[in-house]
């Protein structure tokens, strides 16, 4: 039976047989609760209850409320949209110039060795399409590279021009082109990367609140009105119907219920709303529908302030120099001055040719994007999806690790840890009752209630009927004997007289019960440490050189400092903004290397911030887009392994760059002395490149595990 009045409501069920079990709203607690990892916020349902919820109401001119619900969520909310896909990234790639010309270059080469090779073609009629390429792509790339040079951007690709025109000069058509495409094809993917800051922003876009129901008078009976949430103004009394966003920051004036923030705040559990309670945009409405009063415009309310925190950490990321670049600089340097000086002692300009020749920088411009896509590739079979190769280089050496708390260091699920009985009750009896009423349920509570019963081996009794009144709990009828869940709260409105024996209050979450409205027991909950997260805080420092680890949270201070105190991690930050997570880890960044782990909106910021901000879980769009690697299992082992990898893939990208550079500098030497000509130092320049090549492409060759930490105990 299902009475509707105003935007409260009451469910009374018969108990099913069989599978059948219908959804409850949620049980409630007076304590706002702490995380319980969603990855997805469910599809919105008009069922039993918030199809009859929203009948028809009075004709008063209500405007489609009904059809804007279905509308606003068509698509599941939270859910990530993680890395773009293979055509996406190509399409992606293949819109910008230097996008193209990689392209076309890898065509023109193609076409050389097929005419060459194929036809058996030599000299113009063969090289005609490489001299196409560099003339058409190359001239003007170089002449970039040079304004750049200009610019003190200096680095491999000075270098790199240098060999295209030396190249032309001596007639090496393939060279210069091979180096074209190296250049260009690195140009884009830098290009495509950037374009990271536009896609988070994006995903934020395509999240954000939208459509309000403002209402015309006191009450829904006076009217509502759809507008663009941009339209609403403080005062506004607002309808937020069930499985909606909240459009703006307010405060609920009627209605009952539960709000899923975790979107915002990274600290997933429900969180009971009821009048009075606080709101904030971007939530998503449970099964009942509020009513809100706006205390802000959409331009000032919560998640228009995480929008603007994150645009400012993307506009202000700091660069990060590629490995080339910093290598490349001395490198460019030495093979100028030597050709000069095979060119000078020689009074031969043949001499510079051979230099500048065997210098080609194909180590530095092949080797570590060869080691890169190795790493890639690796981190993929782990389970890691990296979304920005940079990351790679500096993930293997951090100093600074920075955790968010909940579902990283924790489970991200509540369990019960402990039953505070009232005299004469038998708690396991109490729990098994409690139990049989939770599992019509998908509170996070109620399911720790059914899985400490289960831990037990507590055998449920059966249900005679389930309901679930605004402001009073979840009420079932069990053995004859009703059972009440509710909070402090609301054991003070129907047993005042019992409220002397609740236990004292302590950090995390509750729950109480009552028999036949008379007080019966609190349930204590807490969201646990995972079993290895001090092992894997203890095995940072000793296996990675980690110096200094800290939590930063938006859950309270003393929720985060037990947690801290368990794990082994002394500094903490609790209570903290995402301008202000944005604040300690930029700070941290300018001292050295971080890795940044989170899973919320309010992480976003920080993640962008960090040399490393990695997104642990199945996470929102948001974070995925903000992150520079996705651990998708929520693993600590997964974590290793990606610092494993980039350890190793900067030290085989080293080997490969400065091994490479090393023989070329020998092939320099000797060319300066003339005992090495232009056509025998592009043959050398060839097998170093080749040398190079297959030394990174070890990166991707791995026996066994990476990681040196287990948590398969988990």
């Amino acid at each position: 039976m299902l009475n509707s009045c105003g935007t409260g409501f009451s469910l009374i069920v018969r108990a099913p047989r069989g599978d059948q079990v219908p959804e409850q709203p949620a049980p409630t607690s007076d304590q706002d609760p702490e995380p319980l990892r969603h990855t997805q916020v469910s599809q919105p349902n008009i069922n039993a209850h918030s199809a009859n919820l929203l009948v028809k109401p009075p004709e008063t001119g209500h405007n489609g409320i009904m059809g804007t619900a279905l509308d606003t969520t068509k698509a599941p909310v939270g859910e990530p949209t993680g890395s773009p896909t293979a055509a996406q990234a190509l399409r992606g790639f293949a819109s910008s110039r230097d996008g193209v010309l990689a392209i076309a270059t890898l065509v023109a080469i193609a076409l050389h060795l097929i005419l060459k090779f194929g036809f058996g073609l030599d000299s113009w009629a063969a090289d005609w399409p490489l001299v196409a390429i560099v003339v058409v792509g190359g001239v003007p790339l170089t002449i970039d590279v040079v304004k750049g040079a200009i610019k003190a951007r200096g680095g491999a690709d000075m270098l790199a021009a240098i060999s295209i025109i030396t190249a032309v000069i001596m007639g090496e058509w393939l060279v210069a082109a091979i180096i074209v495409l190296m250049l260009s094809g690195g140009e884009a993917l830098e290009a495509a990367a950037s374009k990271r800051a536009s896609a988070t922003l994006d995903a934020l876009a395509r999240r954000s609140p939208s459509v309000a129901h403002r209402l015309r008078g006191d009450s829904i009976a006076d009217g509502v009105d759809d507008i663009h949430a941009d339209e609403v103004n403080v005062g506004d009394l607002l309808m937020v119907l069930p499985h909606e966003l909240c459009p703006v920051d307010g405060e609920v004036v009627d209605g009952h219920g539960a709000m899923d923030e975790s979107y915002l705040t990274g600290e997933p559990y429900v969180v009971p709303k009821r009048k009075g309670s606080a709101v904030i945009s971007g939530a998503v409405n449970g099964e009942s529908a509020l009513t809100v009063r706006a205390d802000k415009r959409a331009v000032d309310s919560r998640y228009a302030k995480i929008v603007g925190v994150l645009r400012e950490a993307e506009d202000n990321r700091p660069p990060m120099r590629r490995m080339a670049d910093r290598l490349g600089g001395w490198y460019t340097v030495i093979a100028v001055a030597l050709g000069i000086v095979g060119w000078l002692i020689s009074g031969d300009p043949s001499r510079f040719l051979a230099v500048v020749v065997i210098a080609t920088p194909c180590p530095l411009l092949i080797g570590v994007p060869v080691a890169i896509i190795g790493a890639i590739s690796l981190s993929a079979k782990r389970g890691i999806i990296v979304k920005n190769p940079a990351m790679l280089e500096d993930v293997g050496r951090v100093k600074t690790v920075m955790f968010d708390k909940t579902g990283t260091l924790t489970y991200g699920r509540p369990v019960v840890t402990d039953i505070s009985a009232a005299p004469g009750i038998d708690a396991d009896e109490l729990l098994a009752k409690a139990a049989a009423v939770e599992v019509y349920s998908k509170h996070p509570l109620a399911t720790a209630i059914v899985e400490a019963a289960k831990d037990r081996g507590l055998e449920l009794p059966p249900v005679d009927s389930v309901s679930e009144r605004p402001g009073q709990g979840l009420v079932g009828v069990v053995d004859g004997v009703e059972l009440r869940l509710t909070n402090r709260k609301g054991l003070a409105e129907i047993d005042p007289d019992s409220v002397p024996l609740l236990p004292p209050r302590e950090v995390g979450m509750e729950s109480v019960l009552l028999l036949d409205d008379a007080y019966a027991a609190t349930v204590a909950f807490r969201d646990e440490p995972r079993g290895s997260a001090s092992e894997f805080v203890a095995h940072l420092p000793k296996k990675h050189g980690v110096t200094e680890m800290m939590i930063i949270s938006g859950d309270r201070e003393e929720e985060v400092r037990r947690l801290a105190d368990k794990v082994g991690i002394e500094e903490v930050h609790g209570g903290v903004s995402p301008e202000g997570k944005l604040e300690i880890v930029r700070r941290k960044t300018a001292e050295g290397p971080t890795l940044f782990l989170g899973d919320g909106i309010n992480d976003a910021p920080a993640m962008t911030a960090a040399s490393a901000g990695i997104a642990f879980g199945a996470t929102s769009d948001v974070t995925a887009e903000a992150a520079d690697a996705v651990v998708l299992d929520s693993s600590l082992e997964r974590l290793d392994d990606l610092m494993h990898i980039g350890a190793r893939m900067r030290r085989i990208a080293l080997q490969s760059v400065l091994g490479g550079m090393g023989l070329s500098i020998l092939g320099m030497i000797l060319a300066v002395f003339g005992l090495l000509t232009p056509l025998m130092g592009a043959i050398a320049q060839e097998v170093i490149d080749i040398l190079a090549i297959l030394n990174a492409a070890r990166v991707a060759m791995v026996r066994g595990e990476l990681s040196d930490f287990d948590d398969a105990g988990e």
